[in-house]
């Protein structure tokens, strides 16, 4: 498998990328926790000059009226966890170990389905992009573990005519 490497660190680099943002989010998620997340809304739409009657903005306002500390904390370490999960498979990419390769074809087949409904809801460049990438990396993911399965198992060569 070692004609393999270079595209098993490129998905496992892609995976510890998506650890990293979630770091990042339950970080954001725990700094919230002891705030008032009404007022933390309302500064992040003025922050992003984003008109406050569009639906984006209700949806933000919307979302920090029902957050509890609770919730916030229950979403920072969910965050942390789905982290460590994607840098336990970046880490087993890295190193092209078989166990992550049918992890990584296993989580990425999970999110196909709602990837397409997202997709079926509204269809955004970026829901596309995700959708592509995803659909690549499950597709590469299945033919290194075929490519695997074959070398493990040559068919027997034919006897020759004779």
């Amino acid at each position: 498998m070692p004609s393999h490497v270079a595209g098993l660190r490129t998905v496992g680099l892609f995976e510890a990328l998506k650890g990293v943002l979630a770091v990042l989010l339950g970080y954001g998620l725990f700094s919230l926790a002891h705030r008032d997340v009404g007022e933390f809304a309302e500064h992040l739409i003025r922050h992003l000059h984003l008109n406050p009657d569009r639906h984006v903005s209700q949806a933000i306002l919307h979302a920090a009226d029902r957050a509890t500390e609770g919730r916030i904390l229950a979403l920072a370490v969910a965050a942390l966890a789905y982290a460590t999960v994607r840098f336990i498979e970046a880490y087993g990419l890295w190193h092209a170990r078989d166990w992550a390769q049918w992890f990584a074809l296993l989580s990425g087949c999970l999110y196909l389905p709602w990837e397409i409904y997202e997709l079926l809801r509204r269809a955004t460049p970026i829901r596309w992009s995700l959708l592509l990438i995803n659909v690549g990396i499950v597709l590469y993911m299945a033919y290194v573990r075929i490519e695997a399965t074959r070398s493990r198992n040559p068919e027997p060569q034919q006897p020759s005519p004779g």
